[in-house]
């Protein structure tokens, strides 16, 4: 199990196993949630570009979430039409604690 505050704002926990896990975080957004809800579900993917691609083109508005800049891994984000995100990352590592980390 690994947490923290991401950004210094929001508290996180994963967990699960270095390779798969859940994570549950505190919602972002300014408006307080009233209840318990789903943040986002994550896949592991091959080409975060390529696939960023073809949600665009398939008329996928891409999340508020900048994509990052990490030499280990990249992310992208999309809402689908019930406003469920989807986050999608691609790793170039296969050392966990380089997949894991948050520190960029």
């Amino acid at each position: 199990m690994r947490g923290g505050r991401r950004d210094g704002e929001i508290n996180w926990v994963h967990i699960g196993t270095d390779d798969t896990y859940l994570a549950l975080n505190e919602d972002a957004r300014t408006v307080v949630r009233q209840g318990p809800g789903l943040n986002h579900i994550g896949f592991v993917i091959d080409d975060a570009d390529a696939l960023r691609k073809r949600l665009e083109e398939a008329g996928y508005k891409e999340s508020y979430i900048p994509p990052e800049s990490h030499p280990h891994h990249k992310r992208t984000y999309f809402h689908d039409g019930n406003g469920m995100e989807w986050e999608f990352v691609q790793y170039f590592s296969d050392d966990p604690v380089e997949r894991n980390d948050y520190s960029y």
